[in-house]
């Protein structure tokens, strides 16, 4: 992992905030890297696309955790490597959802990590899939950071 995202890991308003600007930050780098914002899936044969959509949630939902925000530097592998576990609907009355005409979630098991959750929506109209949330699926008492789904 690069140095230049150093992740906070507390659970002040303050470290969320820094975690969120980690995110946005990482996407950035990964964009300049991967200009065409897209990484081929063997599991789903088709492209999952990186859009605003994905960085807004994503920052969202895995700054809640230290975990999670680090789940997101390994993007490239999980949207590569990640395997269908559950097609569904989306979530009535979640506007960010509706874009879509059904939901994946996705798994994928990163050695010395554990499971990380990807989601992806395929969009109504020309069925691309698009990245919509990563977090991490972590075994604790509490709750962890999920999509809205």
């Amino acid at each position: 992992m690069d140095t230049l995202f150093e992740i906070p890991q507390g659970r002040t308003r303050e470290e969320i905030l820094q975690r969120e600007k980690v995110i946005k930050d990482f996407y950035a780098s990964w964009i300049a890297v991967n200009p065409e914002k897209r990484i081929y899936n063997a599991h789903l044969q088709a492209f999952i696309y990186v859009r605003f959509l994905s960085i807004q949630e994503t920052a969202e939902k895995a700054a809640r955790s230290y975990k999670s925000t680090l789940a997101v530097t390994y993007l490239t592998e999980i949207l590569e490597l990640a395997e269908p576990i559950n097609y569904t609907k989306p979530k009535k009355g979640n506007n960010k959802q509706s874009r879509f005409s059904d939901v994946i979630i996705m798994e994928y098991h990163k050695k010395d990590f554990g499971k990380i959750k990807l989601t992806v929506g395929i969009l109504r109209g020309n069925k691309e899939k698009i990245q919509y949330c990563i977090t991490a699926i972590e075994k604790t008492t509490v709750q962890p950071a999920t999509c809205t789904q």
